[in-house]
């Protein structure tokens, strides 16, 4: 394809890890005529890997800071003289938990807005809004959605009933995933905008900070520690993932799939839980693990936020340790997990609508192997303690 004939893209939140990815995928694979990419973070400060600042210093990748939040600066970004953007990515929203609704409100609903109001009235041809499969009720799913999905596929799942399909019953559950909520609801009343809304399970690869990395480092600082690592809740709590590069693939995917306001969740087919994460950790890092179990668990949860700030402060204290016996003065990395992902809630989604589209995952499942990636590139990157990777130890 000539190159003047291929998309171009708008990358909004596109420091972040998700845009970063999209990013280098875009770019490597010359699937784009031009990325501008734009955050309110810029690359220099967004703590990017050595392969993800030559992208970023492609000639086909601009990068525009801005607060979308801020109408003004929001349309600034949509205008380029060089003729309008074919796709846009919205990726722009505030991740963490634990912050207020007015900096949610702020954040993610109002920049949604301004980008859908921008996006239309320059004529993008197709929005692509970047939610999250927490949206879901995790408690009430619906057996008909999963009853329905057999008698369109004829693919017979064990536990199918207890996965969320794009159809089942709605209940965010957290503050963030509220405000997710309701700016999919907010592109709805766009009338005009062709979009398309995605919900992934937890992102985790390269780049990761919020997904599985948290419990990755947690299990370093139990090697630091040199103690058992103990969870709330069992082994059988499911924590369904996908990964970066699927993720990624699927946007691309998306641009010319599905109708207008059409939803599509993605996970792989690992069935991810708990118990398959923390035993990966374990393997990683040489240690042991258990689980508190559901009535211990139940007990913390009566005063949830007491047992959470005494849990990150025990484990906020090795690692900080461990970071200075290795000279590493400065790191985006925490071991802290906000209490709001901690209650004994499970993540289990039903990705395979996508499929049916044409699109295959490449990552069928999360592996020690793609852990260890994730660890020995921030080790590269001088922002995790290298004498904590344990399996150099052992070669």
């Amino acid at each position: 394809m000539a190159e003047s004939a291929k998309p171009r893209v708008l990358i909004l939140g596109g420091v972040g890890f998700v845009g970063r990815n999209l990013t280098s995928y875009l770019v490597k694979n010359e699937l784009v005529s031009k990325v501008r990419v734009v955050d309110k973070v810029p690359p220099a400060t967004g703590w990017l890997n050595e392969d993800h600042k030559a992208v970023f210093k492609s000639p086909i990748v601009e990068f525009k800071s801005a607060n979308l939040a801020n109408q003004a600066s929001c349309s600034k970004v949509f205008h380029d003289d060089s003729g309008a953007y074919d796709v846009v990515f919205n990726l722009a929203t505030e991740t963490k938990c634990g912050q207020t609704d007015e900096v949610y409100k702020e954040r993610v609903l109002d920049v949604t807005v301004n980008c859908a109001t921008e996006a239309l009235a320059h004529g993008v041809k197709r929005f692509i809004q970047m939610s999250c499969a927490r949206v879901y009720d995790c408690d009430k799913v619906s057996n008909t959605a999963g009853r329905n999905w057999m008698v369109a596929t004829g693919d017979l799942v064990v536990g199918m009933q207890e996965e969320s399909t794009e159809n089942s019953p709605l209940n965010p559950w957290t503050q963030v995933d509220k405000f997710r909520l309701k700016s999919e609801e907010a592109l709805a009343q766009t009338e005009g905008l062709n979009y398309i809304v995605v919900r992934p399970a937890i992102i985790y690869g390269i780049g990761d900070k919020q997904g599985l990395t948290p419990r990755l480092i947690i299990g370093a600082v139990y090697r630091e520690l040199n103690e058992k690592m103990k969870l709330l809740w069992t082994a059988d709590l499911k924590m369904n993932t996908v990964h970066i590069t699927d993720v990624c693939r699927a946007l691309w995917h998306l641009r010319n799939v599905g109708g207008r306001g059409e939803i599509f969740n993605l996970c792989d087919k690992g069935h991810t839980t708990q118990g398959v994460i923390s035993t990966m950790v374990s393997e990683l890092f040489q240690i042991e693990h258990d689980y508190f179990g559901t009535i211990l668990s139940n007990l913390a949860r009566v005063n949830m936020t007491s047992a959470v700030e005494e849990s990150n402060e025990k484990h906020l204290a090795p690692w900080s340790t461990a970071c200075a016996r290795d000279g590493i003065e400065n790191t985006p990395l925490s071991p802290y997990i906000d209490k709001e992902l901690l209650y004994n809630k499970h993540l289990s989604v039903n990705g395979r609508k996508i499929e049916m589209t044409g699109f295959h995952y490449d990552v069928p499942e999360v592996n020690v192997k793609l852990l260890k990636e994730i660890v020995e590139d921030y080790v590269a990157m001088g922002i995790f303690p290298p004498s904590l990777e344990t399996w150099k130890m052992l070669v």
